[in-house]
């Protein structure tokens, strides 16, 4: 087999074994929650009789074991189950709201991911100098303040104050596109600062760490200009790291959105989490937690096959 299917296969596998050993986790951390599902639902002034005939139609007198099995097999089906609160299709539930994170996700990408990479570009360009100095110092200002005070401190600002944006992010189907765009503005500029410091320093730091190779001084030597050394190069060469960093903010936008979607009261995936979370909707929990999982999961696998299929040495093996 050629070493970079070999690889892929390889890959592909540990990702599998991840989500499963994940799906375990995640059961077994909402089976070990404190309080009583049926309490819940009920309340505190259901009888005994009715607490048990919930248990046995909700499943919960059949083993741990058997339970998860076929929550899995359910899962694998694309059958989530039923949310306890509502009664609801939770798979139908979470489309819609997957559908809306992935929406502010994917804004914030298309401005964070190129912001951050012409300004890796610019930091090493001007290496050690003001250019440098001053994003290096703007973008870690912004990735040491807690997310939800940037969201206060705009939602403040540009909201309140001047009125530019509203102060809630709320979208539905009825809003045109740019409606939408201007319902997110605010959480995807919070999205953006947040991402932007870790991808722009390590992109610097991958192509400043490429520059010290012998082909680049050649190509200095040879009177090129240094942009033009970056570009062709040494960026090229540092692409692996930068994708594997790329990958884990893009995770990031989509599973770390939770303390986001809640500030501004986003109909995504966090926000919905967050409100079964306090209703102690275990079905809902294992479900929006797998999602998650999978997603984190997939974007790494994927940035390790783009690593293993930049590798020349795999792609030309002699």
């Amino acid at each position: 087999m050629h070493p970079i299917l070999k690889l892929v296969a390889q890959r592909l596998a540990l990702s599998a074994l991840l989500l499963l050993a994940a799906s375990v986790l995640i059961f077994a951390g909402t089976m070990i929650l404190p309080g009583d599902v049926a309490q819940s639902i009920l309340g505190q002034s259901a009888t005994p009789e009715s607490l048990a005939n919930l248990r046995e139609e909700l499943g919960l007198n059949e083993p741990a074991v058997t339970r998860y099995f076929n929550w899995l097999f359910g899962a694998l089906q694309g059958d989530l189950g039923t949310a306890l609160t509502n009664g609801r299709d939770i798979a139908e539930s979470l489309g819609e709201r997957l559908g809306n994170t992935l929406f502010l996700a994917f804004w914030a990408a298309i401005i964070s991911v190129p912001l951050a990479i012409l300004l890796g570009l610019i930091a090493v360009r001007y290496k050690d100098r003001w250019p440098d100095k001053l994003i290096s110092a703007v973008t870690l200002t912004s990735i040491s303040i807690p997310e939800f005070l940037i969201g206060y401190l705009l939602m403040f600002f540009l909201a309140v104050q001047l009125g530019w944006f509203p102060s809630i992010a709320m979208i539905n189907d009825d809003m045109g596109f740019f409606e939408k765009l201007r319902s997110i503005a605010l959480p995807v500029i919070v999205l953006t600062l947040v991402v932007l410091a870790h991808m722009m320093r390590m992109t610097r730091a991958a192509i400043l760490n490429v520059m010290q190779s012998a082909y680049v001084e050649t190509a200095e030597l040879k009177g090129l200009s240094t942009f033009m050394v970056i570009y062709r190069h040494a960026f090229p060469n540092a692409i692996a790291p930068i994708v594997n960093v790329v990958m884990l903010n893009l995770a990031y936008l989509v599973v770390g959105v939770v303390v986001v979607e809640v500030v501004f009261v986003y109909p995504g995936m966090g926000q919905y989490l967050v409100d079964h979370v306090s209703k102690r909707d275990v079905p809902v929990v294992q479900a929006c937690g797998l999602i998650f999982a999978a997603v984190y999961i997939g974007l790494n696998m994927i940035a390790d096959i783009v690593a293993i299929l930049a590798n020349p040495r795999l792609r030309h093996p002699k």
